[in-house]
């Protein structure tokens, strides 16, 4: 009987996958800080989630079509600008104090799902050798 990885898995590798990609956004935001005009970015992860485990019935047909992701948003989420507490004067929305945290936080919760990924691993590879 043939191994289904999405349903063996879960969610935990979509969650991964998601959370990678908020840490690359969270770090440009960072690297920008000081960027005149930069507008913050974040997404919203339970929407991008959601949209995640959605299937969509598009192939690259050519190595120069346009990947699906795009500055739309990440797996179907939309990118949204993050709302200052207290914008600059040249226009920079970026807070790295909030960045920062917010960066620690979805890092703390990549790790968890790292680590729920490595035990379902794990379980699957005593199943598979019976012990």
């Amino acid at each position: 009987m043939p191994i289904n990885f999405d349903s063996a898995l879960g969610i935990h590798a979509r969650a991964l996958l998601v959370r990678s990609r908020r840490n690359e956004l969270l770090a440009s935001n960072i690297a920008n800080a000081d960027t005149p005009g930069y507008k913050a970015r974040d997404i919203d992860f339970r929407a991008a989630l959601q949209g995640a485990g959605r299937e969509i019935g598009l192939t690259r047909t050519q190595p120069g079509h346009l990947s699906l992701e795009n500055d739309s948003g990440i797996d179907g989420a939309e990118l949204l600008y993050r709302v200052p507490n207290q914008p600059s004067l040249d226009g920079n929305t970026v807070d790295p104090d909030l960045e920062r945290a917010a960066f620690a936080e979805n890092a703390l919760r990549y790790n968890a799902s790292l680590t729920f990924l490595d035990r379902k691993f794990r379980g699957l590879i005593l199943a598979i050798k019976g012990e």
